[in-house]
């Protein structure tokens, strides 16, 4: 696979807006891709891969982050959402939203399982460096029998 040239989404949706506002205006093709031409400063293969590009991106809108124009070698295989023009291949790359609210792991009864180990927190955390001659004190201290 060799990448010839690649648009991000945002020149993409500018370029979207340029060629709606024109056909709008009634604009012929020539003159839209001339147009186009001279708001990005492209010419030649590049202006085509944009106008191609452009129809890619409104096919395919939705968390849109650029679109990769690629040539391919022979047998390997373009990626599911490829769109194939002549001898190049537009893909578009989508952003992938993070999920910010997951469920909650539950067990097969609705609770939600115990931390790692199976120990609860029960409170402060003592010394890293073992207990203290006062831990070690009320430790060895035997409860009074009677």
């Amino acid at each position: 696979m060799k990448a010839v040239t690649e648009f991000p989404a945002f020149t993409l949706t500018k370029a979207i807006q340029i060629k709606t506002t024109l056909t709008a205006e009634g604009k012929t093709p020539d003159e839209i891709k001339e147009n186009l031409g001279q708001n990005f400063k492209l010419e030649g293969e590049k202006l085509g891969y944009l106008i191609q590009s452009i129809d890619v991106a409104t096919t395919n809108s939705q968390n849109l982050k650029r679109v990769i124009v690629v040539k391919l070698n022979e047998g390997e295989v373009p990626p599911v959402k490829a769109v194939q023009v002549e001898d190049v291949h537009y893909i578009p790359e989508f952003l992938i939203a993070p999920n910010l609210n997951p469920k909650a792991a539950t067990d097969s009864k609705g609770r939600r399982p115990a931390g790692k180990g199976g120990k609860r927190d029960s409170g402060p955390k003592g010394s890293p460096w073992g207990l203290s001659p006062e831990e070690k004190a009320a430790k060895n201290k035997k409860p009074a029998t009677t």
